[in-house]
């Protein structure tokens, strides 16, 4: 959208940016579904952010129930079942590799970038209390949600271009 294609005052050109959008108030979620079902990387990061909202709540359920086995083995086991859950649910809606893919790979090369992004924030976060081991909290946590949302963002790329890419 071109400034000469601005009607009003205050129109923001909603169409280049957000294709869900018909009009500066209204958001028509039949035109947002149709966008998140699309195959672009927009709706694929959308989805993919979905899938890792639902599989950190099947984590957290799991972690609960299994608690009193101890916190390590709740730990472990809900890590290792959302992290299944999350590569079918990847390789099924968000990649819609189902046909491309099979189950087994999509387990095998999920589930080990899964264990190398652990290994890298780990790592990050070992050296960020080695070098700043005086950091506050809301330092400490805003230095967790960085590393994570970075491996969660190579997490992104590799398995779209790699493992469930065309």
């Amino acid at each position: 959208m071109t400034v000469s294609q601005i009607t009003r005052p205050g129109m923001l050109p909603t169409s280049t940016y957000a294709p869900w959008v018909s009009s500066a108030s209204h958001v028509d979620p039949i035109r947002v579904l149709r966008f998140l079902r699309g195959d672009h990387a927009l709706a694929q990061l959308i989805r993919f952010a979905l899938v890792g909202g639902a599989s950190n709540i099947a984590y957290v359920l799991l972690f609960m129930t299994m608690h009193d086995s101890g916190p390590l083995v709740a730990n472990v086991a809900g890590s290792m079942v959302s992290t299944v859950i999350a590569n079918e649910l990847h390789r099924q809606l968000t990649f819609r590799a189902g046909s491309r893919v099979g189950g087994f790979t999509a387990q095998w090369e999920g589930g080990g970038l899964a264990l190398l992004g652990l290994g890298i924030s780990t790592a990050a976060l070992a050296g960020l209390d080695f070098l700043a081991p005086d950091l506050g909290e809301v330092a400490q946590a805003g230095a967790v949600i960085a590393v994570m949302a970075a491996v969660g963002g190579l997490r992104f790329l590799v398995l779209r271009s790699l493992v469930f890419g065309n």
